[in-house]
């Protein structure tokens, strides 16, 4: 069963968390704006959804060269990263809207990205951002031992000490092994951990919608290629396998420099189970952003570029992160807390590639206990 006997401490910098929340409910009622998608973000979902889905009317529609086929096909990996960053993501998280119904429709494109939005919601909002980098529970750093170590509580083996190099092509890999085999497990291990029901729905309707999605995102980006696109079917496959690697790397790129970076803590619970750091405070501690400045990019990543925001505020969409930054750069100051923040995206990657680095040449990483 599932171990929620591990806590926080609420006597440490509790604060911090207390001024934050009042300072941007202010900003809210001030603005007297909602804490949910505006027109801005209503344009990006079907920019995005379009960015996604064009491609693939253009390859059922008219015949091509090889080479337009494939790069349709790229076009595709992108706007597959960008749905899922920028409008699945928001939705899932309760952030979209006020109204829970809009908040699953618009969820529910997870099916056309290959996954299951029940599974995603336990993995990412229930364990990784309720216990960001704790080794155990959330599964963000729990990749596959034998051929990834993201966290310094692992194990540490010798092919670790390559996963610098290495860990980009694992990343591209992540989507594709999501649409083939990630959600079964993810149902039998959550099944198993008591967090399926947390979700309401049974386990049994909880297969039928895994096995309808993976059925409907197989129809429309397998079959129909297959059937009405006028190149050889090997070349829809190779099309498919494109789209999904660069949505995998995409997605990799993003979101692993906010966690497994140098700045990075790892908390580790006691014999009791509970962890001597505050929540939002640990937040501070295991989460950066990068590339605050870089708005087309910010605009293409749903904001996750300030990760730090996204992690405080969850429930908040995207589009308002920007301008929450400032507030919770300032309170963390005044609280002589940390706010990691890399000035541009290659930083944070490269920032990334010397954790990956670390962790893969040597056994202990700064942890707290």
């Amino acid at each position: 069963m599932f171990n929620s006997n591990v806590t926080f401490a609420k006597t440490h910098n509790e604060e911090f968390h207390k001024v934050l929340r009042k300072r941007v409910g202010d900003y809210f009622k001030t603005k007297n704006i909602s804490r949910h998608a505006n027109a801005a973000m209503v344009f990006k979902t079907i920019a995005m959804l379009a960015f996604y889905l064009t491609p693939l009317c253009f390859l059922l529609t008219v015949e091509m060269s090889t080479w337009l086929v494939l790069l349709m096909w790229t076009i595709m990996g992108f706007g597959m990263a960008g749905v899922g960053l920028s409008v699945m993501h928001d939705a899932n998280h309760g952030a979209y809207s006020k109204n829970e119904k809009v908040n699953k429709i618009i969820g529910s494109v997870i099916m056309i990205l290959g996954g299951n939005d029940v599974n995603w919601k336990i993995q990412h909002n229930v364990l990784h951002h309720t216990y960001t980098n704790v080794t155990g529970l959330d599964e963000d750093i729990e990749p596959p031992e034998a051929l990834l170590r993201f966290s310094p509580n692992k194990k540490r083996n010798a092919l670790h000490r390559f996963q610098h190099v290495y860990a980009w092509f694992f990343y591209g890999l992540m989507t594709m092994f999501w649409f083939i085999s990630k959600d079964y497990k993810q149902a039998r291990r959550f099944k198993k951990m008591g967090l399926i029901e947390s979700q309401s729905i049974t386990y049994a309707n909880h297969w039928i919608t895994i096995i309808v999605g993976k059925i409907i995102f197989a129809f429309i980006f397998i079959v129909l290629p297959i059937w009405l696109c006028e190149t050889p079917w090997y070349i829809s496959i190779l099309g498919i396998t494109i789209m999904l690697f660069i949505s995998g790397l995409t997605l990799g790129a993003i979101f692993q420099p906010a966690h497994v970076v140098p700045t990075s803590n790892y908390p580790v619970p006691d014999d009791s189970g509970n962890i001597d750091a505050d929540w939002a405070v640990s937040q501070l501690y295991n989460t950066a952003n990068f590339a605050p400045k870089a708005r087309l990019f910010s605009w293409y990543v749903g904001g996750l570029n300030f990760q730090v925001e996204h992690h405080l505020f969850p429930n908040i969409c995207h589009v308002h992160y920007r301008k929450l930054a400032n507030i919770v750069k300032q309170t963390a100051a005044e609280f002589n807390l940390p706010y990691h923040s890399y000035n541009t995206f290659g930083r944070a990657l490269l920032e990334h590639s010397k954790m990956l680095y670390k962790l893969g040449h040597y056994d202990n990483a700064p942890a707290i206990h």
